[in-house]
């Protein structure tokens, strides 16, 4: 009688055989889902069909070794250190395959949003997401060798505690980042100013912002503090509102007084770049009597309105000096609020 084949060389071909087999099925797979995307004009197929292709070999090779390793003569607790090396390498294999799903899905929903901010929000969120997953694969890993849980469970309640509250303030401005995200206070590239600070808005990101000040120097400000204060986004004006005080001495006549409102919206109209808005004789003051002018620049370029500005500036000295009208200690303030925020 012809003797039976030696267990040794059964499992080799069994473990060459399923492993060759599954990396010819993965192989010709791929083609086929490689030209079935061309013939849709797409660049890649779905992502959850070239996950599961680039996971099809090394799944065939472990399933091919855990079936040679059932043929070979060897002892219980051999038996058990094989199969748990097995469950392992396949629980990384899993959530590596769950990982790149995930991850190309979001990446996916990023670069189809037309949203700078939330695509910004998504590719924040996947290291997030790969953490979670492997947390997951583990706890499920340990679980199904026979580890108890009860005793894990325990130490992972303490050390979440633990590291909640070590993890409170990253956290926290981790939320706020979200929250800038998706209400977009300001954008990158814009002016904003946050208390005694004006500064242009560099980078947002997930603990702090950076901006960079009118003067030149970089500031870094937490998440935090911007949400919590009040923000003039001077990026979103369509418009400025420049605010003067003009003080003229007390010897200057009625008829002088009267003709100013007028004679000062008629320097402003022959500006192409300004928008008349008032001039009013509003107070007596100790030793002037105060004008208001006010008026817009449809822009939200600060350099422009201060050009506007210094051409009025010196029409008005041109015209008070023709006119004989003598200043007396004036002032000048020029607010950077929208118009729409003034009364």
């Amino acid at each position: 009688m012809p003797s039976s084949p030696s267990p040794f060389l059964t499992a080799l071909a069994v473990l060459l055989g399923g492993g060759l087999l599954s990396s010819l099925m993965s192989a010709l797979l791929g083609r086929s889902l490689v030209r079935l995307a061309q013939a849709r004009g797409v660049s890649s197929q779905a992502t959850i069909g070239s996950a599961l292709l680039a996971s099809v070999a090394p799944l065939g090779w472990v399933v091919s070794a855990t079936m040679a390793w059932q043929i070979l003569p060897t002892s219980a607790a051999a038996d058990r250190i094989a199969f748990s090396l097995a469950k392992l390498v396949l629980m990384v294999l899993l959530v590596r395959l769950a990982n790149r799903i995930c991850r190309g899905l979001l990446q996916r929903a990023a670069a189809r949003s037309d949203d700078p901010a939330l695509s910004g929000m998504i590719q924040a969120v996947i290291p997030l997401q790969r953490a979670l997953v492997w947390c997951l694969g583990a706890v499920l890993y340990l679980q199904n060798i026979g580890v108890q849980m009860a005793a894990i469970w325990a130490l992972l309640s303490a050390g979440g505690i633990g590291a909640g509250l070590a993890l409170k303030e990253p956290v926290s401005e981790f939320f706020e980042y979200i929250t800038i995200l998706l209400d977009k206070p300001f954008q990158n590239g814009q002016l904003i100013q946050v208390g005694e600070v004006m500064a242009t808005v560099e980078r947002v990101g997930v603990r702090s912002t950076r901006l960079r000040s009118v003067n030149g120097e970089a500031i870094v400000m937490s998440n935090s503090a911007l949400t919590s204060a009040v923000v003039s986004n001077y990026g979103d004006m369509k418009e400025r509102r420049l605010l003067y005080r003009l003080g003229l001495t007390y010897d200057t006549s009625h008829e002088q007084l009267a003709n100013l409102p007028p004679l000062l919206r008629s320097i402003v109209d022959r500006q192409p770049d300004a928008r008349f808005d008032r001039a009013h004789f509003v107070a007596f003051s100790s030793s002037s009597l105060d004008f208001e002018l006010a008026y817009f620049v449809p822009s939200n370029d600060f350099k422009r309105a201060l050009d506007v500005q210094q051409r009025i500036n010196l029409e008005i000295v041109q015209t008070f000096a023709a006119q004989g009208l003598q200043f007396a200690f004036p002032t000048q303030t020029i607010e950077l609020r929208s118009p729409q925020a003034v009364a």
